[in-house]
């Protein structure tokens, strides 16, 4: 009985440490996930192909989690929720062409700048609008809902703006452009780069010489995550010193 219950124990063991090794090899091979929030809205920055979100920022967060030894998931959403979802922890950046701007930063961190942009106003082709003094109070001007684009133009005349009551928004940037195709509204601000996809797609429409603001775009991250905000810019740095970020913004933006 004695040897019975010997080799019993023995059994035991052995398949203790068989599942223990076969569980740390699993171990070995998953990535820890890193969510990324964003809205595939803004070509080509992000956007989708088919069920894919492909652009700028999703093959620039995908090398950064790649450097840092894991997985990227990207959960599409409203703009509006970008960043609403990093600070609550449901996701851990946002990337959707975010400014810093000092209301954002009282709920999440911003890392380093990685890319230039500013604010184009598009208006129809039709020599009404030409140039920015051509845009007079009581034209309804269309933005994305949350984006800057529509902080610029919400903001009162004496700031610059159009003031909030002359602002239509939307929640997608390409709903904006298409009411102003049909002549629902009489411009659309919004940034450069999503600016000329919609326009190339929408005949009749132009975009205003001159810009409508300056900006910079930023990767968001949890407020007081600064281990992870570190890990994020160094990353950041990386990329750039090696040249891959350029080769990714080349990939999707043509040299003018």
């Amino acid at each position: 009985m004695k040897k019975i219950i010997s080799l019993a124990l023995v059994f035991l063991m052995l398949f203790s440490v068989l599942v223990g090794c076969t569980n740390s090899e699993q171990g070995s091979t998953s990535k820890k996930k890193l969510v990324m929030a964003t809205n595939a809205e803004f070509p080509p920055y992000e956007y989708k192909d088919g069920t894919n979100i492909i652009g700028i920022d999703a093959e620039v967060m995908a090398a950064i989690a790649e450097d840092l030894g894991m997985e990227l998931v990207i959960e599409d959403m409203e703009f509006e929720s970008v960043l609403g979802a990093v600070a609550s922890g449901k996701a851990d950046v946002g990337a959707a062409g975010l400014t810093i701007r000092p209301d954002r930063l009282e709920s999440v961190d911003f890392t380093d700048t990685y890319a230039k942009a500013k604010q184009v106003v598009i208006v129809r082709d039709d020599g009404q609008i030409n140039t920015l003094d051509d845009i007079t109070l009581g034209m309804k001007i269309g933005v994305q809902a949350g984006t800057t684009g529509w902080i610029y133009a919400s903001d009162t005349p004496e700031n610059g703006g159009y003031g909030e009551e002359n602002v239509e928004s939307y929640s997608k940037g390409f709903e904006a452009v298409q009411a102003l195709s049909q002549g629902k509204i009489s411009a659309v601000v919004i940034d450069s780069e999503p600016a000329k996809v919609f326009v190339s797609q929408q005949p009749g429409l132009k975009i205003l010489d001159e810009a409508y603001a300056d900006e910079e775009y930023a990767i968001a991250v949890r407020k007081g995550n600064t281990e992870f905000l570190n890990q994020v810019n160094a990353s950041l740095r990386k990329l750039k010193e090696s040249g891959k970020f350029q080769e990714i913004v080349d990939k999707y933006i043509s040299a003018e």
